[in-house]
């Protein structure tokens, strides 16, 4: 809600975003104001009335595709989409939100993680390079031990376990889809919804140094594993028409003995 006098001659002319049906907000510069309905121009100069509650105010050009959104002045929803949307359609996924960092996935490769991008964010304080995953990992790393507690030099032992994990993962994605024929369940907006969460932690000593890496996975809402069995290609099929002997030799168990399995071959 924008409070007080809209129309006062500084203001006349006044940029706010107004609600829109497709794209959420749009741009509209305020005409006059009568009661609690102003009426505002459009970009293609049609005009409409609106609500003195649906206007939120725009931030002035200088705060174009701004970095760290704290900055901005005007602080709403409209102008934090805008912000995010306009960094996103060139090529910026990442954006700083005061001690948050927002991505947003662009559905393609982008060669901002090469070694080259790696180096550039050694070493640098948050605010000297634009904002990226790689600035708040080498904040998080600095930040974990005092002056002189090993940290730059197990800098290159981190580089080092990277590039090891970096194997790592091209046989994880290699294994990704024999989980997936397990695991996964059909959404709206994906067929192969993964139900798999991943948390890695990576220990270190009171030195600095890394001692150790633990990785644990998650199945991520058994409901809908459960009741949409049949978007799953492997496991039901084994659990109705497998041979129990290598069900055995598996390790499996019979599914009498779980609420949730016998449900599911009820369901199947």
């Amino acid at each position: 809600m924008i409070m007080g006098t809209l129309l006062s001659p500084f203001n006349r002319f006044i940029m706010v975003w107004i609600p829109s049906e497709r794209e959420g907000f749009q741009s509209a510069s305020i005409k006059e104001e009568t009661g609690n309905e102003v009426v505002v121009e459009l970009d293609n100069g049609k005009k409409v009335t609106v609500s003195k509650d649906e206007i939120q105010k725009m931030n002035p050009p200088k705060y174009n595709k701004v970095e760290d959104m704290a900055a901005l002045t005007c602080l709403n929803e409209a102008s934090v989409l805008h912000n995010i949307r306009e960094r996103y359609f060139s090529g910026l996924i990442y954006t700083y939100s005061g001690l948050f960092c927002v991505v947003v996935n662009p559905y393609k490769l982008l060669p901002i993680y090469s070694e080259k991008i790696t180096e550039m964010y050694k070493g640098k304080k948050r605010h000297e390079v634009p904002p990226h995953i790689y600035a708040v990992t080498d904040n998080a790393y600095r930040n974990i031990g005092e002056s002189g507690a090993g940290k730059t030099e197990n800098t290159k032992k981190v580089i080092q376990y990277l590039a090891v994990v970096g194997e790592l993962e091209k046989q994880l994605l290699q294994a990704n889809p024999i989980l997936e024929a397990f695991g996964n369940a059909k959404t709206i907006k994906n067929d192969n919804s993964s139900r798999f969460g991943k948390f890695i932690k990576i220990n270190f000593d009171n030195t600095g140094y890394i001692v150790g890496a633990n990785i644990e996975t998650y199945l991520l809402e058994k409901s809908r594993c459960i009741l949409q069995a049949k978007n799953r290609e492997i496991l039901p099929h084994l659990l109705l028409h497998g041979d129990w002997s290598q069900r055995q030799n598996a390790r499996w168990v019979r599914t009498k003995n779980f609420y949730h399995s016998s449900y599911e071959l009820n369901l199947v």
